[in-house]
C-alpha cells in the first residue's frame, strides 16, 4: 500500500513540477514523513533528506526539456546559481544538526507564512508587467541564492517557494516563474542532496536499530525516492510536451490553494 501511495504521489510531483515549479519538496516532504512514520522524530530528517534527492532528478529533467527561449531569462545568472549552490550545502548541514521537531515545525510556520504572503501581498495574484504593461521583468538580485538556498535545503522545499513569489512580483508569469524555479532548484538541490547521501553515521530509531537498515542510504530513503520518480518522471516529460493551457489568474491561486494543503499536512503530522 505505501508503493502505491508514493507512486501515486509520484503522479503528482511531476504535475506540480510542471506547472509550480515544486521539484517534490511541498508534496514529498509531508508524504515520506507518513511513510516513515516508524522511524519516529527522526522522520522529517530523512522526508527532508529524500525530497532533496527527489528534486534533483525532477528540477533537472524538467530544466532539460524546458524551451531555451524561456530558459534565457536566466542568461547572466551565473552569480545567484552559485551563491544557490553555497546555500544548498549549508542547509543541508544544518538539518544534519537541527532537532528534527524543530527542522519539521520551521517547514510549516514558514510554508504558512509563505501563504500569507502569496495571499494577502500584493504582487502575486497579479503580477507587475502584465496585461499589456511595457515594464519588463525584473532579475533576480544574485544575493538572494545564499539564503534562498540555505532555508530551502534546511526545510526540504526546494527553491520554487521563494523564488516563484519573486520572480511573480518581478512581472514574470505564473507559466514562466514556474518554469525558472526548476534550474534554480537544481542548482541548490544537487549540494544538499550530496551531503545527505554522504551522511556518516546513521542514526538510530527507538529500539536502536540503525536506520541504514531500513532501507536509508544516509538520511536518504532510497526505496520512497525511486517509487516517487517513476511516478512523476513520465507525467513531467507528458506536461512539457503538451503544456496545459490554465488562466494565469487561476494557476496563482491554484499555488495558494496547494500551499494551503501542504500546511494542514504536515500540521496534523507533527511530532
Amino acid at each position: 500500500m505505501d508503493l502505491l501511495v508514493l507512486l501515486g504521489v509520484g503522479l503528482l510531483t511531476g504535475t506540480t513540477t510542471v506547472l509550480f515549479g515544486f521539484g517534490g519538496g511541498f508534496v514529498t516532504v509531508p508524504v515520506v514523513v507518513w511513510a516513515d512514520s516508524a522511524l519516529g522524530g527522526e522522520a522529517t530528517r530523512v522526508a527532508v533528506a529524500t525530497s532533496v534527492v527527489v528534486m534533483v532528478v525532477n528540477a533537472g529533467f524538467a530544466t532539460a526539456v524546458t524551451p531555451r527561449r524561456t530558459l534565457a531569462a536566466l542568461r547572466g545568472g551565473g552569480p545567484l546559481l552559485l551563491l544557490l549552490a553555497a546555500g544548498g550545502a549549508a542547509g543541508a548541514f544544518a538539518t544534519r544538526l537541527a532537532p528534527p521537531a524543530l527542522t519539521h515545525w520551521a517547514f510549516v510556520a514558514y510554508t504558512a507564512v509563505t501563504l500569507a504572503d502569496v495571499l494577502l501581498r500584493p504582487g502575486f495574484l497579479r503580477p507587475r508587467g502584465q496585461a499589456g504593461s511595457s515594464v519588463p521583468p525584473r532579475a533576480l538580485p544574485a544575493l538572494v541564492g545564499a539564503p534562498v538556498g540555505a532555508l530551502a535545503a534546511f526545510l526540504g522545499v526546494g527553491g520554487s517557494v521563494m523564488t516563484v513569489p519573486a520572480m511573480r512580483r518581478a512581472g514574470h508569469p505564473m507559466r514562466v516563474a514556474a518554469a525558472l524555479a526548476n534550474p534554480l532548484t537544481l542548482a541548490l538541490s544537487v549540494p544538499a542532496a550530496t551531503v545527505h547521501l554522504a551522511t556518516a553515521a546513521a542514526p538510530t530509531v527507538a529500539d536502536g536499530t540503525p536506520l541504514g537498515l531500513v532501507g536509508l542510504v544516509g538520511l536518504v530513503d532510497l526505496r520512497a525516492a525511486t517509487a516517487l520518480l517513476l511516478g512523476a518522471l513520465p507525467v513531467i516529460a507528458l506536461l512539457r510536451r503538451h503544456p496545459p493551457h490554465i488562466p494565469d489568474r487561476v494557476h496563482a491561486w491554484a499555488y495558494a490553494g496547494l500551499l494551503g494543503v501542504v500546511v494542514a499536512a504536515m500540521a496534523l503530522s507533527g511530532p
